[in-house]
């Protein structure tokens, strides 16, 4: 248990609230026609970068316990270091260790694994986008599993086009055709079994859309959907029916003389061998729980071992059995903040609902106390996101300011989600939509702030509206054979603005020398409120 946080006779703390505004997925990029949110008409965003103290703060690669500077960042580990203030190694790369140690394959859930004599499939996406899994960590498990005695594999692809490019399926599923056929052998039956698209199959996330997870497991374990002879067949022909990105391809089943050629039966195995949580966990309750779930009709379960490549949840231990500890990231500003005493609201939608709670906090599903936490979920609507890019914002707004006025809550946390989740779609006009309509509540929420003697932080935690298009090294845009720019769906590696919102105050932040990241930023609220920051985070934005 940590101690309460010591008042800092340094600091005057702040009368009214501090708010904590992250923008996910704004980023900041040159307008070099790529970038939705310099196109947009953001008055209230351009006032704020141009009149009031702002530091630019790196959100992906080592900065937030990833592998190396080229990964992107997420909103995943984003989360993790604006709520705990320092950075911890994170998914990606605790598995690449996990690997070249040898400890995933010596742990009890990998021996299990591969020691039964059914079929051993693995699920999950279908990339090296480094978000939530990478294709190398697939490829070193089947290249393990064949050594180790299993004698027949089948491989449920979950198609990526948002953390890698919208359409680049076959870069990775042939290249990955080669390889297995190098693999197979008499001994050794191994081939795709099914897939899909990520946003039309299996990876829901925080209870959105159980009707994805619904057709990820008529999929994947039933073995019901349109036949192809290949996934790569099924690519290229729902493209040329469709015309939809990757993200967006329907499910499909890998038929062999006929029959689905790896449906999910009793006594075999299951991995899902994506890191990251939020879009792991429907499907792993799915498989391992028992007659109370009542989510879908699963038509039947079969008996099998199901086993994560982490604990997605630590708190409800899902799934039971997984091959790598996640991070146990501790010391976080919630546990300090409810050991002193203070109150804090989180509020988001319901994309972005779990990342200003159970991520914020550490990767914990639970309050620190009943008492002083308050958690407020806006269901967000169940649509395309270019079709809505406004999203719930204006919601959002609503009951924030509600809160706000209330005057219960010293600290306050809310997530905008429109520049990641409508960013996700390509669609730019759709983005700059949803950028204005972020404006307008900006403008909303700050008004309330000043009347209130407060404060607000606005961040970001990761980019992905700042560059819709793909561009070169030169930040010159790259176009398709049509003459058209490509369309970027993934984050970005730029950084992320931190604006201190302080009209009364005249507080100010430090120089901005180029190394601060996500990690400073609760130092930083906590000395807003008045208090030293503990010793083990990453050092405070704030000028003394």
């Amino acid at each position: 248990m940590v101690q309460a946080l010591k008042r800092s006779e340094a600091l005057t703390p702040v009368s009214g609230p501090v708010v904590t505004i992250v923008m996910d997925g704004v980023g900041l990029a040159p307008n070099g026609g790529a970038n939705a949110i310099a196109a947009a008409h953001t008055p209230t965003l351009d006032r704020l970068l141009a009149e009031y103290p702002t530091v630019s703060l790196r959100a992906h690669g080592t900065a937030v316990g990833l592998p190396s500077d080229d990964d992107m960042g997420n909103s995943e580990v984003g989360h993790n270091a604006l709520g705990a203030g320092q950075v911890f190694a994170q998914g990606a790369k605790l598995v690449s260790q996990s690997i070249e140690n040898g400890k995933l394959f010596a742990s009890d859930t990998w021996q299990t694994l591969t020691s039964r004599t059914g079929t051993l499939h693995f699920l999950g996406l279908f990339s090296d986008g480094n978000v939530h899994s990478h294709i190398d960590h697939l490829k070193a498990l089947i290249v393990r599993a064949k050594a180790d005695g299993v004698r027949r594999v089948r491989l449920h692809i979950l198609i990526d086009g948002r953390d890698v490019g919208e359409t680049s399926a076959l870069d990775y599923i042939l290249p990955f055709e080669d390889f297995i056929a190098s693999l197979a052998s008499p001994d050794f039956d191994i081939c795709i079994a099914s897939g899909g698209g990520r946003m039309k199959i299996t990876m829901d996330r925080y209870e959105a859309d159980w009707s994805m997870v619904e057709r990820g497991w008529k999929t994947h374990v039933l073995g019901e959907g349109r036949g192809f002879a290949s996934a790569e067949e099924a690519v290229t022909t729902y493209r040329a029916e469709l015309g939809v990105i990757d993200q967006d391809l329907p499910p499909f089943v890998i038929l062999k003389d006929g029959k689905p050629a790896g449906t999910i039966e009793d006594g075999d195995s299951v991995v899902f061998y994506n890191f990251r949580g939020d879009r792991s966990i429907e499907i792993s309750k799915t498989f391992e729980a028992g007659e109370e779930f009542d989510k879908f009709d699963r038509v039947r379960v079969p008996d099998v071992f199901y086993a994560g490549m982490l604990e997605y949840d630590g708190d409800l231990h899902i799934p039971s059995h997984f091959l790598v500890n996640p991070p146990e990231i501790t010391n976080t500003m919630g546990e300090y903040l409810t050991a002193t005493g203070i109150s804090q609201l989180a509020i988001s939608e319901t994309q972005k609902y779990g990342h200003v709670t159970y991520f914020w906090n550490g990767n914990r599903s639970g309050k620190f106390s009943e008492e002083l936490e308050s958690y407020i979920e806006i269901p967000s609507d169940v649509v395309p996101f270019e079709q809505r890019p406004w999203m719930k914002c204006a919601e959002i707004t609503d009951r924030l300011i509600a809160e706000l006025e209330s005057g219960k809550f010293r600290t306050l946390r809310v997530n905008f989600p429109n520049g990641d989740m409508v960013g996700h779609t390509g669609n730019f006009l759709a983005t700059e939509c949803s950028m204005e309509a972020l404006d307008l509540q900006l403008a909303r929420i700050l008004a309330v702030v000043e009347k209130l003697g407060g404060v607000a932080l606005i961040t970001a935690d990761h980019g992905n509206a700042d560059e819709m298009y793909e561009v070169d090294k030169k930040g010159e845009l790259k176009l398709g054979k049509d003459g058209r720019p490509k369309s970027k769906t993934s984050h970005t590696l730029n950084r992320v603005p931190c604006i201190l919102f302080d009209p009364k105050g005249g507080r100010t932040l430090v120089a901005d020398d180029g190394s601060f990241g996500l990690s400073n930023v609760a130092a930083t609220i906590v000395n807003l409120l008045g208090y030293e920051a503990p010793a083990m985070w990453d050092k405070s934005l704030l000028a003394k």
